[in-house]
């Protein structure tokens, strides 16, 4: 039976309008290097710093610590500022699904390729700091490595007092999303409301492919009940719309 469920945010719980994309694109140019949206769609849902060291080795720049530290600090401009000017929402549909976990008693843990003191902004713009929805956040900075490593989903684990990963189910937008949780162990499910078509999930390790985080409480009824297939790997090409 799931009793946690671990979800990205931008692209996953809330629509932030692209602007990560953006950002990420102009601090990596800014310091001269330059980049590509195909690059910087690889490092989606990974630590915002390293992606940023990456980007920068990638397009023959230096990832020399002040020069990332530099860049990174550019990233957090940026964003603020797009976030400003268009503030970010809650996907369709996810709070109130939110909401039915927590009335069924399923823990609900937030993870975030952002760092704390970029996510909180974030949450707090969105009214969801302290509500009743939320039991977990967190932050890439707050674990040894980002996605795809497991290490996120295993804290939301430890800071929800859930203790095995077969009660886990874990969702998100993007290539590191499904590796993160493939490598906790859970059960590993992508959304289609990032900048990925289902084909280019299909191709990556999962459980279910789902439309949205909003058919996650169906999907846990018709399929979770008595047991949870990640005890069955995960599968390529096929899964739950």
């Amino acid at each position: 039976m799931i009793k946690l469920v671990a979800f990205d945010m931008a692209g996953t719980t809330i629509d932030e309008h692209g602007d990560v994309y953006a950002a990420l694109s102009r601090c990596v140019e800014e310091a001269g290097v330059p980049t590509t949206p195909q690059a910087v769609q690889q490092w989606m849902g990974a630590d915002k710093r390293e992606a940023i060291a990456a980007l920068l080795v990638r397009g023959s720049g230096s990832a020399a610590p002040e020069t990332v530290d530099a860049a990174f600090n550019r990233f957090r401009e940026i964003l603020a500022s797009l976030y400003a000017e268009n503030p970010p929402v809650a996907l369709p549909g996810v709070e109130d699904a939110l909401c039915e976990l927590t009335v069924r008693g399923v823990k609900v843990a937030l993870t975030t390729g952002f760092s704390r003191d970029v996510a909180e902004p974030l949450l707090k713009g969105l009214g969801w700091q302290d509500v009743p929805f939320i039991d977990a956040v967190v932050c890439s900075d707050e674990v040894a490595l980002g996605r795809p490593a497991p290490f996120m989903i295993h804290r939301a684990m430890e800071l929800t007092g859930v203790l095995s990963v077969t009660e886990v189910l874990a969702a998100g937008d993007t290539v590191n999303d499904l590796w993160a949780a493939t490598n906790a162990g859970v059960v590993t499910v992508g959304v289609l409301t990032g900048k990925l078509t289902r084909s280019e999930l299909e191709s990556h390790p999962h459980h279910h492919i789902l439309e949205s985080v909003a058919n996650v409480p169906a999907l846990l009824e018709a399929q979770f009940t008595l047991t949870s297939p990640a005890l069955q790997g995960p599968t390529y090409g096929r899964g739950m719309s």
